[in-house]
């Protein structure tokens, strides 16, 4: 019987709606699924990854040298639906549902189990609650069950009235990404386990200061602020837009850079701005250069708000979180809260909400706003402006904070939860042994480890 779950003896399957392809990505969703099913491949585990992707791409790829298998599910619905992964969602959700747990029982949980192999099953989001349950049904019915673990996760609450909660927890183990996330899930009749998100270990590279120079002096305000979400009355644009005047009242001249979506809220915020005096540009830029970016920038500035309407790629990203004076993630409802966490990761100063923000510390590595009063904001930015190794310091503290984040701990979470999960069920027995081979799996990379204090043993 096995004692732990290595790579030589599971194989991970993970079921989502969205995924890697551009066609399958509408939000964090499709991130998180190609990020956690890379760095289990990369850890050794034999991973499938089943989800609505591009109809023109082959159905079937091997990634990761051969460890990750993606499965392009539904591509003869997606083909006649070709915007988007949630275009003809409903008729790809029942072909998902249909399909998918007769291949997972007789290509994967059956030929593992052969093997003497445990399959761990993860269905992410609403649209996977009846596959999760339907692969459990059919595993059982053919005397499989005990060969497989299976996990759902809640990302947030989206469209949580369709699910069978009662079925849903009979069947899985249930998991959320936050304990707010948990909280809210006990209204249902759940008690999620939690295990966080994590961001790339590219993230915490050092950033490109020459860069985030540029970036200030193409702005040249005393301050400057960004904001990258949905535009959406939840993620608290207008208490952004109205910091911007309180500020400016103040005799700062303060420049708030905005990326939003195409979504309608975008026009009542950029009306409100206009009534309070703001000036409103929109940065433009075809080019796919970090220069041309800061290029596009200068041209909009000055403004008191810069609409930028180019994608912002990562590296970019990346030097304006460290470039700006405050990284606005003050959502009023987050679940988790990735911008937040990737800011940190790059030395800004976050602004976050106090929902699902658990990596959060206020005045430690982020200012955590209680209220929607936009002064709130006005409070800290000024402290910052008057005590500016403070703002240093919550920098250091932010990005020592987010590499406890990254996805090579956040797996290390799961598995651990897996394992106990497969404890439970009988499909692990004992202690992990050999001892050396249990700590080699489960220890943090050395760069996460904290530094030992000024004389304490082995420093």
């Amino acid at each position: 019987m096995r004692k732990r779950i290595t790579p030589r003896n599971t194989v991970f399957v993970l079921l989502s709606f969205e995924g890697p392809d551009g066609y399958a990505t509408a939000g964090g969703l499709g991130v998180r699924v190609d990020n956690l099913a890379a760095t289990l491949a990369r850890k050794g585990y034999t991973t499938h990854l089943f989800f609505i992707g591009d109809p023109g791409r082959p159905g079937e790829e091997l990634r990761e040298n051969g460890k990750l298998v993606l499965h392009r599910w539904c591509q003869w619905i997606s083909r006649h639906h070709l915007n988007g992964v949630y275009d003809g969602e409903e008729e790809k959700l029942r072909d998902y549902n249909d399909s998918i747990p007769h291949f997972v029982k007789d290509y994967v949980v059956g030929p593992a189990a052969a093997e003497g192999k445990l399959v761990v099953v993860l269905g992410e989001e609403w649209h996977t609650t009846e596959v999760m349950c339907r692969v459990s049904d059919i595993l059982w019915q053919h005397g499989l069950r005990n060969h497989a673990v299976l996990f759902w996760n809640a990302n947030n609450t989206f469209s949580f009235h369709r699910i069978n909660w009662g079925r849903l927890s009979y069947t899985t183990t249930i998991t959320t990404v936050s304990r707010y996330m948990k909280h809210l899930m006990w209204e249902y009749g759940v008690n999620p386990l939690v295990i966080p998100n994590g961001i790339p270990r590219s993230l915490l590279g050092e950033t490109d200061t020459a860069m985030v120079q540029e970036v200030r002096r193409a702005l040249g305000a005393d301050i400057i602020l960004c904001k990258v979400a949905r535009w959406d009355p939840d993620k608290r644009w207008h208490q952004a837009v109205e910091s911007v005047a309180r500020l400016k009242e103040r005799g700062w001249q303060t420049t708030l850079l905005a990326r939003g979506g195409m979504e309608p809220h975008r026009g009542e915020v950029m009306n409100a701005a206009t009534r309070m005096g703001l000036s409103v540009r929109e940065a433009w830029c075809q080019d796919g250069s970090l220069e041309a970016y800061v290029a596009a920038i200068r041209q909009a500035a000055p403004a008191d708000i810069i609409d930028i309407k180019f994608q912002l790629p990562a590296p970019f990203l990346q030097v304006v979180y460290n470039a700006v004076d405050g990284v606005l993630a003050n959502s009023g409802r987050e679940p988790f809260g990735l911008v937040g966490l990737e800011a940190m990761a790059a030395g800004g100063i976050v602004f976050t909400g106090s929902t699902g923000e658990d990596y959060a510390i206020p005045f430690v590595n982020a200012f955590v706003l209680e209220t929607p009063d936009p002064m709130e904001i006005v409070g800290h930015l000024t402290y910052v402006m008057d005590y500016p190794e403070e703002g240093m310091r919550m920098r250091r503290a932010a990005r020592a904070t987010a590499r406890y984040y990254v996805w090579d701990v956040a797996v290390m979470n799961l598995i651990a939860k897996v394992e106990n999960q497969a404890r439970l069920q009988g499909t692990l027995q004992g202690e992990p042994e050999p001892a050396e081979e249990a700590f080699e799996q489960s220890k943090l990379p050395p760069e996460l480890l904290p530094a030992a204090p000024k004389g304490a043993r082995g420093s």
